[in-house]
């Protein structure tokens, strides 16, 4: 055997050895449901970046990966999403007597932690459906196989929002830097590489996209897994602290330039999120594409085409609008709760309460049925503009779906980083989701608008990350991707 060979095959090993030794998260995938995706987008969280610009960053509280962190000594285990669009480590408090959210989640209690230290500055971060709040304290966090000491950590008093509620995590790990850290806070990265517990300056992600494969994916800390991604990562430089944020050039649709981004964008890497967002403009583009359209908008012309006849005979026959739904079947309750005067009062009310869809399709329809009687328009008329006006719905949450059988037709997306392309086919910008047991198809493109001079802005959340094994590097200040395995 050569001594080229050897060389070759003790390199190899040594850099499997040390793979494996790195500590790491295992992630648990959630399948996404439509009401959870329908009814977390109203969150957001506000952060100061710079000199006193508050900048908005939308909080979907809809990530499908989750993973496991003890807190304390010995270890109380909180499930947590790793989240790099921001930076603080909070979980729920025993203290929390007033929020329902902490009574279905696991509580922290520090008395039965014997590295606890106090600290009690209250603390707050706001959302935009709510805020959370409570106090810091201290504590050894577990991360797989290492423990970091004295790590400062929020335990929450008060979650009144309804995402906290039916979110399926405890807490959540920001993994985003100090600069947008509530109370200025080291995250728990930055109190690894001081203290010392890290090979590398890095942490990474896979995220497992198979829908038949129970394992979630790895966050790996310290450095990367080779069996994670094929070839080598492409580095692009962090361009302003706060958010993972980078400069992204042009968009390409089925290999034609978009032109919007060609003189650059800005955007971010967020793991807290499922979706991938940007400017309405481009996002319209896209959506248009592949042949998406606002979720509410087709259910609206569906309870139309289906039930519209049935609709005006029950409004002619002077039957109360307000159960009309409910008399076909297609609201539980007799409606009195949200059929209002006007159309926005139903689109509001969907968003409130996120109500089922063909309910709120239902809903809106004897709206303008009714509207339209009273001027005695004909029947034909009124079917055709009830139609017209379902085409013109935006769904509340923007989500647009697209048939679950045209999606090998669907052209590729391409988004270009340090010059280099990233396509994302069909299959992996299409989220599959259910509803009433009913399988959707929803396009994994919302629009998200931030003004000048923060914005446009993207957002390249799961979808993207599923699709790329991503490298958060803190010491070089840099983001790389490569094709995940």
């Amino acid at each position: 055997m050569s001594t080229k060979l050897l060389l070759t095959l003790l390199c190899l090993y040594v850099s499997i050895h040390i793979s494996e030794s790195l500590p790491r998260i295992s992630l648990t995938k959630k399948n996404l449901d439509f009401q959870t995706l329908k009814s977390s987008k109203f969150s957001k969280r506000e952060y100061y970046l710079g000199n006193s610009d508050v900048i908005p960053l939308e909080n979907y509280l809809d990530a499908q990966y989750y993973g496991v962190v003890g807190i304390g000594t010995p270890p109380q285990n909180f499930t947590v999403i790793f989240d790099t669009g921001s930076s603080n480590l909070w979980v729920p408090s025993a203290k929390c007597y007033f929020s329902v959210a902490c009574y279905i989640h696991h509580k922290y209690k520090s008395k039965k932690s014997s590295t606890y230290t106090e600290n009690g500055d209250s603390c707050k971060i706001t959302y935009g459906s709510g805020s959370i709040s409570g106090f810091f304290s201290q504590d050894n966090v577990q991360v797989g196989d290492i423990t970091v000491t004295d790590q400062v950590f929020i335990e929450t008093t008060r979650e009144p929002s309804l995402s906290f509620i039916i979110a399926k995590f405890d807490g959540i790990l920001g993994l985003g830097f100090p600069e947008i850290s509530v109370g200025g806070v080291p995250p728990l990265w930055y109190s690894m590489a001081e203290q010392g517990l890290l090979e590398k300056n890095v942490f990474s992600f896979w995220l497992n996209r198979n829908e038949d494969d129970s394992n979630g994916g790895e966050l790996v800390f310290g450095g990367v897994d080779s069996k994670h991604f094929v070839g080598s990562h492409t580095y692009v430089n962090v361009t302003e602290k706060g958010y993972w944020q980078f400069q992204m050039g042009d968009i390409l649709v089925d290999g034609y330039s978009t032109g919007f981004c060609a003189d650059g964008c800005d955007a971010i890497v967020d793991s807290g999120t499922s979706l991938l967002a940007g400017p309405t403009t481009i996002i319209a583009q896209l959506n248009d594409a592949i042949g998406a359209e606002g979720v509410i908008s087709v259910e609206c012309k569906e309870v139309v085409s289906e039930y519209g006849d049935m609709i005006l005979e029950m409004l002619i026959a002077q039957t109360q609008p307000q159960k009309v739904c409910n008399k076909i079947g297609l609201c539980v309750f007799d409606g009195s709760h949200s059929v209002g005067n006007a159309i926005e009062s139903v689109v509001e009310s969907a968003k409130q309460k996120g109500s089922d869809l063909t309910c709120t399709a239902c809903e809106m329809a004897v709206v303008w049925m009714e509207n339209q009687l009273r001027e005695n328009k004909t029947k034909e008329r009124i079917l055709a503009y009830a139609n017209q006006l379902c085409e013109k719905l935006p769904s509340p949450s923007g989500e647009s779906t697209v048939s679950c059988n045209d999606i090998d037709k669907m052209p590729d997306i391409v988004f270009t980083i340090a010059d280099k392309k990233f396509t994302l086919t069909a299959d992996q910008y299409i989220l599959k989701v259910t509803e009433s047991g009913q399988t959707m198809c929803i396009s994994g493109f919302m629009a998200f608008d931030i003004p000048a001079p923060r914005g446009p802005l993207w957002i390249l959340g799961d979808v993207f990350m599923g699709a790329y094994h991503t490298v958060f590097d803190f010491g070089e200040n840099k983001i790389g991707f490569a094709k995940s395995a």
